[in-house]
């Protein structure tokens, strides 16, 4: 829960950031769209808490995949806009699969709660 929190916190400060000196010149869509997934992702992971609680035990191991995938896909995307390295497009690739392993989890552990 705290994890997923926190990065909602900083998602919020990288798109309030968004329009800072350290990221290039157009560049915002970049810091736009990681902020976006990366906020989406700390909610889906505080979201899993209430899974939880209703009976989706299954529901703890997807915030491991959807933290794992703002590392993943967002990261990159901060770098780029920044013009530390170019695009990387493996590690984003990787991070949206992470992502969507995430996803899988939280709807195979909703089978417990479908069943009351």
């Amino acid at each position: 829960m705290r994890l997923g929190a926190l990065n909602g916190l900083v998602a919020l400060a990288i798109l309030l950031a968004a329009h800072h000196p350290v990221f290039r010149a157009g560049s915002t869509e970049l810091v736009h769209l990681g902020a976006q997934v990366q906020f989406m992702h700390g909610m889906a992971t505080i979201a899993c808490a209430t899974f939880m609680n209703i009976g989706a035990k299954g529901a703890r191991f997807a915030p491991a995949f959807f933290l794992s995938g703002v590392l993943l896909f967002c990261v990159p995307l901060y770098g780029e806009a920044a013009g530390w390295f170019g695009a990387q497009l493996l590690p984003q690739r990787l991070g949206i699969a992470t992502f969507a392993a995430g996803w899988l989890i939280m709807a195979w552990a909703a089978k417990d709660i479908d069943r009351a």
